[in-house]
């Protein structure tokens, strides 16, 4: 996991879910999915969204599973496999 790439999807993240990253922030190891009363449904397409405008790639339906949203790390994994 690149720095530069955790950074850039913990931006997005601290943006859409309204967290001060330098009163909260983010590790590799922060849960997200079941663990933050802001992370729903509506967040989950949020943040896809914006992973597809900054990254310039598509996420099929198929892809996506509770596993992805699990830590920020695992986000992080799951942009690095859909650059690679």
């Amino acid at each position: 996991m690149t720095k530069d790439l955790f950074i850039q999807v913990e931006s997005i993240l601290s943006r859409l879910l309204q967290i001060d990253e330098t009163q909260h922030p983010l590790a590799a190891d922060t849960a997200l999915l079941g663990a933050m009363p802001e992370f729903d449904s509506m967040t989950v397409v949020a943040i896809l969204t914006a992973l597809e405008d900054r990254f310039g790639f598509s996420i099929e339906d198929d892809e996506i599973d509770a596993s992805v949203f699990e830590t920020v790390g695992s986000l992080v994994s799951f942009v690095e496999t859909k650059l690679a």
